[in-house]
């Protein structure tokens, strides 16, 4: 569970530095901020799977480059479902996909500081 709430920070950081560095994107408070992060870690662990299935055909045939319109369909689905978590209207994939981006950079870098599985790295000494 430690794992999971530390990832869902580095989740909401992730999504506070696209609301910084994509325009458009805007996430109303730290609470909003928090809550996407949590409900991102909830889509990609239950939704992604079943989207990830279901597109196998494309993603093969885009050499994996489809995967980044699937990160970026999860980050619409959750700023459709929470309403603190705004888009821009007419240009919200191209948006979408920039906090993809962003999120992903995070979560990877995230990654090389406490390992997979969360506080593992530091768990073990």
């Amino acid at each position: 569970m430690t794992g999971f709430l530390l990832r869902a920070v580095i989740t909401a950081i992730g999504l506070w530095l696209a609301t910084v560095w994509v325009p458009g994107v805007h996430i109303d408070g730290v609470g909003t901020l928090l809550l996407a992060g949590v409900l991102l870690g909830v889509v990609n662990a239950i939704v992604r799977p079943i989207a990830f299935i279901l597109t196998l055909p494309i993603t093969i045939l885009t050499l994996g480059l489809f995967l980044f319109v699937l990160n970026a369909a999860m980050v619409g689905l959750v700023a459709w479902i929470l309403p603190g978590f705004h888009l821009p209207a007419p240009g919200g994939f191209k948006a979408a996909l920039l906090t993809a981006i962003i999120v992903w950079l995070t979560g990877w870098v995230g990654s090389w500081f406490i390992g997979h599985r969360g506080i593992e790295r530091f768990a073990r000494r």
